[in-house]
């Protein structure tokens, strides 16, 4: 009897076939660094390549653990505003902050962020050519204790091009989550910091009619942010205010300086300037 010998072959379903190639090793994403991870939170950062003037729009996006916050520019009395330092060959242009929440309660006064957020980057680099971004980041990021959180992040951009729509919706959230421009609807109309430097007034057309005070947050010195609204009075879409200025730096001169106030009144929120003469 003549041996017939067989080769079997094995027959790779499409099922088969993916859950191997989800087991190999995936490459990160060329424009999203790898995660950096604390206590309380992870951060990490998205960007897009250079335009031919070398203008990188970035973000550096933060996001909390449940219970824990981290903190806008001023913060109150006691946080950790964020930093973000470039390799050389690239230039932080301008940091902006979605509009955050002012946390208060038996412990804390703070302006702070308690879920995820991206802060957006402005960036320019020498070479429009750059390969490979580099950043230093440092934030705060809190619950019951402060805890400083610092991390080095890269990120490598692809040569080819190719559409990124994971970066880019990340980046057009963030932007769209940022004050809007003051308006002739939504406007601070007036300001005045009385003689001792003790209170500020604020007049504020606001965008539309009723009866709940805003939320009005000052930024004044470096390191100094005042909420406590003394006396407020709506009517309709008009709104003034006096808000508490604590202790200023010792011997601090106004004339010259500019503050900026953030004013929030439900969805909407702007971000404007104060300038004193």
């Amino acid at each position: 009897m003549k041996t017939i010998s067989l080769t079997v072959r094995p027959v790779w379903s499409a099922a088969c076939l993916l859950m191997v190639i989800l087991q190999l090793p995936q490459p990160a994403r060329a424009e999203m660094s790898a995660w950096a991870d604390n206590e309380g939170g992870r951060m990490r950062l998205v960007a897009l390549p250079p335009d031919p003037s070398g203008n990188i729009r970035a973000g550096l996006q933060i996001e909390p653990k449940p219970g824990w916050i981290t903190y806008w520019r001023e913060p109150g009395s006691s946080g950790i505003p964020p930093q973000v330092s470039f390799s050389k060959g690239v230039s932080l242009d301008k940091m902006s902050f979605p509009i955050p929440k002012h946390i208060v309660d038996d412990k804390v006064d703070e302006v702070a962020y308690d879920s995820s957020v991206t802060l957006p980057l402005q960036l320019t680099a020498k070479e429009p050519a750059l390969r490979e971004l580099k950043a230093n980041a440092f934030i705060g990021i809190c619950k019951e204790i402060c805890i400083p959180f610092q991390a080095e992040l890269s990120l490598i951009f692809e040569r080819s091009a190719q559409s990124r729509p994971a970066e880019e919706a990340i980046l057009r959230d963030a932007e769209a989550a940022l004050p809007e421009a003051p308006s002739s609807e939504f406007n601070v109309d007036h300001h005045t910091l009385s003689t001792d430097m003790k209170e500020l007034f604020l007049s504020i057309t606001l965008p539309e009619s009723g009866e709940r005070a805003p939320e009005v947050i000052v930024a004044g010195p470096s390191g100094h942010v005042f909420t406590k609204q003394m006396a407020t009075h709506r009517d309709g879409n008009k709104f003034t205010t006096t808000l508490s200025i604590g202790k200023l730096p010792k011997a601090y001169d106004i004339h010259g300086k500019i503050w900026s106030a953030l004013v929030i009144d439900g969805s909407r929120a702007i971000e404007t300037p104060l300038a004193f003469e």
